[in-house]
Order: structure tokens, then C-alpha cells, then sequence
């Protein structure tokens, strides 16, 4: 199976507007389309799992949500990066019954492990909050915290087994060089701030892996083993097919 880099959208990937709904909307964080790209560069592959519960709340619809995705693929890629599956929870956070998608449950890792060979224990969890990168612990995986586009502060909580940087940028830098030990917590001090060091974005640590077909999917399609069946699921992305 293949390590992956998962990767939360709003606040690490975009900037966070908060329920965004409108395509005009989506900004790029400085430095996220060249992280993506090194990461596709060195045959990593690259999934979003993002909560969506402004669907759930009614701030939004299903179609929205996948209008605005589309728009950050297209901005990806006219820097020469992609994402190569995108999972979403629409759920509120108090939808009866529970789900077990909305992060920080594991059910939309599991999942993309599942439908893609990946390796949740040989993974990297990027986010800009604890529940981004909390999975990683019960996943054996390994965490990353990135602080920019946050307003919240919730990388000064941040647990010493998960690294804190500035950005996805030094994220991809972490994974890039191997610098975090798998196995859930990370002994030893905290990484913080990490900087660029010049790493040649065509080195890979993941040999021969071949890129997995682009998918847009949700928690509330059927979830039957191997792969989701039905008009919507795993919807190959338009853009980026």
C-alpha cells in the first residue's frame, strides 16, 4: 500500500471564508499549489478530506460545495498541481444519528485507504486545526499543524507529537525529507517553523507510484466495498481527469 498526504481544504489548502459557497470566492494559500506540485512531482499522493457541515447546516448545497472545489482544482492546476481524490463530511456536528466521517473520526480515511491502496500508518495528516491531525495518532500516521490562514490559534495547543509550521509549503518540505518518525507520536520536541532547505523538487520517496484517478466523493454516497456505487460517487473531477 501507498503513504499518502492528507490534506484539510479551508485554512490549509485555500483560505478560510468561512461556509464558502461562492467559486469567486477560493484563494490559494501562498505557497500551496508549489507544495502540491512537489508532492505530485515525488508520486505522493495528494487527498483532500475536508468537513463540510455548512451543507448539513443548510448554509449550502451539495452543488456548491462541488462548484467551489472545481474552482480550486482549476487554480491548482494552472500551477501545475493536482489532488487526486477529495472526501467530504456534510454533516453538522450535531446530526442524529452521529456520523463517522467528520473529522477527527477516521471513517473518510479509512475510506480513501480503502478505495485507493493507501497506508494510513505511513501517512501525513496536514491541517490547521487539532482535528485535521488528530487521526494521525489513531491511524499511526503522522501529523502536521501549519499555522498560516488561521485565526483561531490552534497551533499554540498543538500536543508535542505533532509538528507546527508556517505553511503547507514547509509541510511538504517535512514530507519531502522524511523528517517525522511514523507511529503516531513523535517523541522528542516539537518541529516548529520549519524552513525551506533546498530539497530538488524532482527527488521522490515514494518510487514508481503511479498518480490515482482524480475523485470528488461524499459521506453520504453508498459506501460498499471496494468502491461506491451509484450516480454520484467518485465522480472523476472534470478538471483534472
Amino acid at each position: 500500500m501507498t503513504p499518502a498526504v492528507f490534506l484539510d481544504r479551508d485554512g490549509t489548502l485555500i483560505h478560510d471564508a468561512h461556509y464558502l459557497a461562492d467559486p469567486a470566492g477560493v484563494r490559494l494559500l501562498p505557497g500551496a499549489a508549489e507544495a502540491v506540485a512537489r508532492l505530485n512531482a515525488a508520486g505522493i499522493p495528494v487527498v483532500v478530506v475536508t468537513n463540510q457541515s455548512g451543507i448539513g447546516r443548510g448554509y449550502f448545497t451539495e452543488a456548491d460545495f462541488r462548484a467551489v472545489q472545481a474552482r480550486v482544482e482549476e487554480l491548482l492546476a494552472a500551477q501545475g498541481a493536482r489532488v487526486d481524490a477529495v472526501y467530504h463530511c456534510p454533516h453538522a456536528p450535531d446530526a442524529a444519528p452521529p456520523c463517522d466521517c467528520r473529522k477527527p473520526l477516521p471513517g473518510l480515511f479509512l475510506r480513501a485507504a480503502r478505495e485507493h491502496g493507501l497506508d494510513p500508518a505511513r501517512s501525513w495528516y496536514v491541517g490547521d486545526r487539532l482535528r485535521d491531525v488528530e487521526p494521525a495518532e489513531r491511524l499511526g500516521g503522522r501529523g502536521i499543524l501549519v499555522r498560516a490562514g488561521a485565526e483561531h490559534g490552534e497551533a499554540e495547543r498543538a500536543p508535542p507529537h505533532v509538528a507546527v509550521v508556517e505553511g503547507l509549503r514547509e509541510a511538504a518540505e517535512l514530507v519531502l525529507n522524511g523528517e517525522l518518525p511514523f507511529g503516531g507520536r513523535q517523541h522528542g520536541p516539537r518541529v516548529r517553523d520549519v524552513g525551506p532547505k533546498g530539497r530538488d523538487p524532482n527527488s521522490s520517496i515514494v518510487g514508481g507510484s503511479t498518480p490515482l484517478q482524480t475523485v470528488v466523493s461524499s459521506a453520504t454516497e453508498p459506501q460498499p466495498d471496494p468502491a461506491p456505487a451509484g450516480a454520484r460517487p467518485n465522480r472523476p473531477s472534470k478538471l483534472l481527469n
